[in-house]
């Protein structure tokens, strides 16, 4: 129980860190397409042609950038919160510009995001 608190606020610093950097630094999306080539295209593709893990078209339609950020970070912790029932990426060895700059460009290839859709209303549910 204290171990997994400790482990919690050592996750949220790490993303307080992260985005104080990005305001402060701005991130990097060249950087980002960089750092999915050299460590992210051999199990994720960006042009819907299949891999292991996800399409990030895909994750970056239905995730934020500070829950990228949070899986990339420490996959081994979160992937349960992000509904999987078992983890085949590795724990990668970047640092917090890198994870960042991934993240920006994961967030660039769709700029329309599955939060944005509006529901439409229920017609004919309570009439």
């Amino acid at each position: 129980m204290v171990k997994g608190y400790f482990m919690h606020r050592f996750i949220k610093g790490t993303l307080l860190v992260s985005t104080l950097f990005s305001i402060l630094h701005g991130a990097d999306i060249e950087n980002g397409k960089k750092v999915y080539y050299s460590n992210c295209s051999q199990c994720h593709s960006v042009h819907m042609t299949g891999g292991l893990g996800r399409d990030f078209n895909l994750v970056s339609y239905t995730r934020r950038k500070k829950d990228v950020i949070a899986y990339v970070s420490d996959p081994g912790r979160m992937y349960r919160r992000f509904g999987y029932s078992a983890n085949a990426m590795p724990t990668l060895r970047l640092t917090g510009k890198e994870i960042e700059d991934v993240a920006e460009y994961i967030d660039s290839l769709q700029p329309f995001k599955k939060w944005m859709v509006k529901k439409s209303p229920q017609v004919g549910k309570n009439d």
